[in-house]
């Protein structure tokens, strides 16, 4: 396991989220020596889904969005499920940390409906990704173009389609924070 010791990762995420799309790329990411903090709406616990309709676990933010300096970070992690992508849209100070980390060229990595969040913050016209089907024509119309593949890297950009592409989705973030 390659290891990222020091390198800081946020987590954006609020009700709604995959719950192995935050779990899993949290547990492999802390298991590879990175420092990952979650920021949400509030720092209120949060409620994950299982396929977007069991109930999945709970976890506490460590910030608000409000709270989030993105230059404190090296990457940023955006997971699906269709609710927390959703309602991350209208949130102008996620809005503004997306851009913050393309601005400063970090790896973003948005998976399964989380690329909704890049489309609002229109940081993905021109660039190459994938995501859930449902979306994907929302993502054409913001300007990317759209693959069907496990995961697909576009410089710092890392998305993937769904919860079993996690482990190919976590290993291309990690090269990509240990490349930068």
């Amino acid at each position: 396991m390659p290891m990222i010791d020091k390198s800081k990762v946020l987590i954006l995420a609020t009700d709604g989220f995959e719950n192995s799309e935050l779990f899993k790329p949290r547990a492999s990411l802390l298991d590879a020596g990175a420092q990952v903090t979650l920021a949400s709406i509030k720092k209120d616990p949060i409620q994950g889904v299982v396929h977007d309709s069991d109930e999945g676990e709970t976890i506490t933010p460590d910030l608000t969005l409000g709270e989030v300096e993105a230059d404190d970070y090296d990457a940023l992690l955006i997971p699906g499920g269709v609710g927390n992508p959703d309602t991350m849209r209208m949130e102008q100070d996620a809005l503004a940390i997306v851009r913050a980390f393309f601005a400063a060229d970090k790896p973003v990595a948005a998976i399964c409906h989380g690329p909704w969040l890049l489309a609002e913050a229109d940081v993905i016209d021109g660039r190459t990704v994938t995501s859930w089907p449902s979306i994907r024509t929302d993502l054409r119309n913001a300007g990317a173009e759209v693959v069907d593949k496990e995961v697909q890297v576009d410089g710092k950009l890392i998305t993937s389609r769904k919860p079993d592409d996690i482990p190919a989705f976590t290993e291309a973030l990690i090269k990509s924070i240990e490349q930068d």
